[in-house]
């Protein structure tokens, strides 16, 4: 893997030039100005603080883009892990952050070791939908304190949300007012602009500065510290086995979704350069990177679409984008501290209440629904409400067991049909094979021969009475399993005991396997297999007499 991963290098790194490098480093810095705001606003919306969420861009931009499967991937705090921290912040504090994120680093790092980059393949895209949707519900009802100046209590947003009957709700209505004005300029803000400078950070900026001059009494970020080893960061002493036991399920989810999105963004980003991304290495960048990361202070990080997009269509070129948009993030550090500090978490949060609305994927939604896919929209709507209920783990479970009995329900479906023997259509005029033949039936089977069919197979005895001749066409079968293997012997021993003919025709390869594993092939005979129904047809074979026990 590592030969593979230098071999890599070598050829993103071939030919480099200065012009190579300006383009990385404009594109750095035009990610880091789409990252700052982001990185503040993910660090609060997760129960932490901006600092927390600003460090994890800078460690996360150095070690992951340095060790990624992809040159585009561009790595940070992102609204999916936000939802997932504000419980686990309410229950065990940061440093069960800190632990969380350490346990779910080495479950990545092992997942990319162990070659498991493909696992993602097998969540079926309605889930994945669902449990975006889900996150972004969550992401958005977590800000309403800080939209609406408001507070709550719990350790859900759900919860949360059920509070205020409780504690009363009682909006700051100039909190709202720059939540809404940060709402409103991000949506009209003109596209051609954005991609020039992005419109969450001139909102910001504009709030910001409003805020200072007016003096407004608003809750603000608070101290940016001017260092990348804060006091609140994890230490050595802080792992013991029993906090370790209780953060295994959320280290678990942490994991699984930072797995999820930085594949997800990789596949999509790969289609837009033509590069394909190295699923298993991007898995191992990421462990090392939230394995590192709580040692800083810094929260779970994975591969982001938005900021990943942006690099790319601003020129990048190699993976020292993400390096470039790291150092243009720790110099804000040091300049801006004083002035970010006092950024109005109302405006942080409507940046939050647009970046959740646009989360969701609102045209394969709109796609699943439309057309009216009733499995899919199962899918999506269980994930989306099991996601906002209990956790991502759940959901992705739910949502992948609704898609399996959906998917089995439809893999099983078999179509058996019956056909009495016409000679005259086959042009046959011999009086021997029209006569030996003329109380025969086909028995045409297309599917899987699985145990959900046996039934259907088992009730061909009754379909086919009176029949002195049974061939069964069996080209569309395309797996026999054991359930149905049985049933099929049963078949063939009750038609033989009342002297009916059998034949066997156009078996698959794969089917024929498992005749012969079965014994099916030695209990109906070599000789009673054969290509088509056809070439039955056209041989004169021995009648079978009853047997009789």
């Amino acid at each position: 893997m590592l030969s593979k991963f230098i071999s890599s290098l070598k050829q993103e790194f071939g030919g480099y030039n200065a012009a190579a490098l300006t383009k990385d480093l404009m594109a750095g810095l035009t990610v880091a100005a789409v990252a700052l705001p982001l990185a503040l606003a993910f660090g609060v919306s997760s129960g932490a603080d901006a600092a927390s969420g600003l460090i994890t861009a800078i460690i996360a931009g150095l070690i992951m883009s340095l060790l990624s499967g992809g040159y585009y991937q561009i790595s940070g705090p992102t609204g999916a892990m936000a939802a997932i921290l504000m419980s686990l912040v309410a229950a065990y504090g940061m440093d069960g952050v800190f632990i969380a994120t350490l346990i779910a680093g080495i479950i990545l790092l092992l997942a990319g070791i162990l070659h498991l980059g493909k696992l993602t393949s097998f969540i079926p895209a309605p889930v994945i939908t669902g449990f975006t949707s889900g996150i972004a519900v969550i992401i958005a009802l977590g800000q309403v304190d800080n939209f609406f100046g408001t507070h709550s209590e719990g350790t859900s947003a759900i919860g949360k949300l059920f509070s205020y009957a409780r504690l009363g709700f009682s909006p700051n209505l100039t909190a709202v007012g720059l939540g809404l004005f940060v709402v409103l300029f991000m949506v009209f803000f003109p596209k051609k602009w954005n991609a020039v400078v992005p419109a969450s950070l001139v909102s910001i900026i504009l709030t910001t500065a409003f805020s200072i001059f007016m003096q407004l009494d608003v809750a603000v970020v608070g101290e940016i510290p001017k260092t990348l080893i804060p006091e609140n960061r994890l230490l050595f002493g802080a792992l013991n086995l029993k906090t370790i036991g209780a953060l295994v399920t959320p280290a678990f989810s942490i994991a699984i979704l930072g797995m999820i999105e930085s594949l997800l963004c990789g596949a999509s980003a790969g289609r837009m350069t033509g590069v394909r991304l190295d699923a298993n290495q991007e898995l191992i960048a990421q462990g090392v990177g939230n394995i590192l990361l709580p040692f800083f202070g810094g929260i779970p990080a994975t591969a982001a679409i938005a900021r990943t997009s942006v690099a790319i269509k601003s020129g990048a070129k190699t993976r020292l984008t993400g390096v470039f948009h790291a150092v243009g993030l720790l110099i804000s550090m040091f300049l801006l501290a004083p002035v970010m500090s006092k950024i109005p978490l109302a405006a942080l949060a409507g940046v939050l209440m647009v970046t959740a609305w646009r989360m969701n994927e609102w045209e394969s939604i709109r796609y699943i629904f439309s057309h009216k896919f009733k499995g899919a929209m199962l899918e999506f709507t269980a994930t989306m409400f099991a996601t906002i209920i209990f956790d991502l783990t759940v959901a992705i479970l739910i949502g992948v067991l609704i898609g399996l009995v959906f998917l089995v329900s439809r893999l099983s479906f078999i179509e058996i049909n019956y056909e009495s023997v016409d000679m005259n259509r086959m042009h046959v005029t011999d009086p021997v094979l029209c006569e030996r033949y003329s109380n025969a039936k086909v028995v045409y089977i297309t599917g899987p021969m699985i145990f959900a069919n046996t039934q259907a197979v088992a009730d061909i005895a009754g379909k086919v009475e009176g029949s002195d001749t049974v061939l069964f066409s069996m080209r569309g079968v395309s797996n026999i399993d054991i359930s149905c293997a049985q049933t099929l012997r049963e078949l063939v021993e009750g038609l033989r005991k009342k002297g009916v003919d059998v034949a066997i025709c156009g078996m698959t390869t794969h089917a024929m396997k498992m005749m012969d594993r079965t014994d099916l092939h030695e209990l109906i005979g070599d000789e009673n297999f054969y290509w088509s129904v056809e070439r039955v047809l056209l041989t004169n074979r021995p009648r079978p007499a009853a047997k009789v026990d």
